[in-house]
């Protein structure tokens, strides 16, 4: 059992550095304002498990793209070409995942704003 506790604590810490970076508090700002959205429009069991979904998504690549971020910065602090193409491939990852989450939320967010405003 103590090993379990152990690895929460670290897991824990993980999600407290994240919110150390700006990229993640934007983030999960966003989350709350569509999780506020969702209940507003009393979205369907369905769309709620596909928001979570994309939601937890994005943060945790944030959170997968900041390590390999600090990572880099060990491994080579100076500039390096291919440090640089490592970073942006991950950071092009969560733009991807981000992406797709905007879709989905526009998917099932646009059509509710339409009919309330006719």
């Amino acid at each position: 059992m103590p090993i379990k506790k152990i690895g929460l604590k670290y897991a824990f810490n993980g999600i407290s550095i994240a919110f150390g970076q700006i990229n993640f508090k934007i983030q999960f700002l966003i989350f709350l304002l569509v999780i506020l959205l969702g209940a507003l429009m009393g979205i369907s069991r369905l769309e709620w498990l596909i928001i979570l979904f994309v939601s937890v998504l994005v943060l945790g690549i944030e959170m997968v793209n900041t390590a390999i971020e600090k990572m880099c910065d060990i491994i080579d602090p100076s500039y390096n070409e291919s440090i640089k193409d490592i970073k942006d491939i991950s950071a092009g990852a969560v733009l991807v995942v981000a992406a797709g989450a905007l879709m989905a939320g526009g998917i099932i967010f646009i059509p509710k704003l339409i009919r309330g405003l006719m």
